[in-house]
């Protein structure tokens, strides 16, 4: 069984690749630096991969490919929603093609689980995007944190992915014009944990309608904040918990 995980719209994790390094602003409090962070003593699973600085915890750029991780969900007796790189970002430039090849055969591999594959280098997904399977069971994602980046859904929208999805989490700006007619699902979030910052119910509101208007699946995981429970994830009086419709 993978992972299990308290994040919101998935079920459990797997990561078969280690460690990553800072690609945009929506990057700088990482969830992930964090946690990796205390697992990088001596002989832990994230030594060397990140390290302390005057910021706080930060990627070192190194990548480990875990080979004996790749082939698990094909074990994993309950079917599940797995979301893939929780702590890393497959489609990092320091990871060889024949690696993601590896875990997209994997994914096409196990149609009894549903795989969730998310990144901000968009490029990078773009220019290998003919070298991989595409089944329906695979849905593929970009960050978008703010309107500096929204170039990584045009990206998007040219892969072979049958499911696309965008994670506008840390919502850090506003986002009033997203192309969203080949998109399937969208996801906001606020920034959470130490120096948080803040995120505009303006901008949430913006992207509602606009997924309305579309008829675009929204998911809104959380407000965010230093204490983020406190915050809670209600919006306009309830709970978004809407899924693409596969």
């Amino acid at each position: 069984m993978g992972m299990k995980t308290a994040i919101e719209w998935t079920e459990v994790t797997w990561n078969p690749v280690r460690g990553c390094a800072r690609e945009s602003d929506g990057c700088r409090h990482c969830y992930a630096e964090r946690m990796a962070y205390r697992f990088s003593g001596d002989g832990l699973p994230y030594q060397g991969l990140v390290k302390m600085t005057s910021q706080g915890p930060k990627w070192t750029g190194k990548v480990n490919l875990i080979h004996d991780l790749v082939e698990a969900p094909k074990h994993w007796r309950k079917p599940s929603v797995v979301f893939v790189n929780s702590m890393s970002d497959l489609f990092q430039e320091r990871i060889p093609l024949e690696f993601i090849q590896s875990v997209f055969k994997t994914m096409s591999e196990c149609p009894q689980h549903t795989f969730q594959v998310l990144t901000k280098r968009s490029e990078r997904l773009l220019k290998v995007a003919h070298a991989l399977p595409w089944p329906a069971n695979v849905w593929m994602g970009v960050s978008v944190e703010d309107s500096r980046v929204v170039d990584r859904i045009n990206a998007l929208s040219d892969t072979p992915a049958v499911v696309k999805f965008l994670s506008c989490e840390p919502l850090i700006g506003p986002l009033d014009a997203l192309p969203l007619d080949d998109i399937d699902w969208v996801i906001v979030g606020g920034e959470s944990g130490p120096g948080a910052r803040p995120m505009k119910p303006e901008w949430v509101q913006s992207i509602l309608r606009q997924c309305k208007d579309s008829e675009t699946a929204f998911f809104f995981k959380q407000w965010g904040g230093v204490r983020k429970g406190t915050a809670g994830r209600t919006l306009n009086g309830r709970t978004y918990d809407e899924m693409p419709a596969v």
